[in-house]
């Protein structure tokens, strides 16, 4: 598993660019109160999962175990991005990629944002 910083994921998002089936961008959120939470905002491109549903979203997908997936939360203190990827490992999926720093360093580095 890699760890890309924000040049590099915002290659994937270019806007005008859609997805592909062999692409996908996930915000997490842990779901439990007190912790960082992205709130109305994701880079461009992906989606918001919920930490705890992730593995019922994935079987929900046409996705191949070899999509690049690239999962990123608020920021460099918000562990669901690891922990997400810990668990699409278990699921099968190979090309994953844990952006940790986040929206947090996606907005640092003047990159648009989606609001959702």
């Amino acid at each position: 598993m890699t760890t890309p910083n924000a040049t590099e994921v915002s290659v994937k998002t270019e806007p005008g660019t859609p997805p592909t089936s062999g692409t996908a961008g996930l915000s997490l959120s842990s779901g439990r109160p007190g912790r960082q939470v992205v709130k109305g905002e994701t880079i461009p491109g992906s989606r918001r999962v919920p930490l705890d549903k992730i593995g019922n979203e994935m079987r929900s997908t046409n996705l191949p175990k070899s999509a690049e997936i690239v999962v990123y939360c608020g920021g460099p203190k918000c562990p669901p991005s690891r922990m997400a990827a810990d668990k699409l490992l278990k699921l099968g999926y190979e090309n994953l990629r844990a952006y940790e720093g986040g929206l947090e360093e996606w907005k640092d580095a003047g990159l648009a944002i989606d609001k959702v």
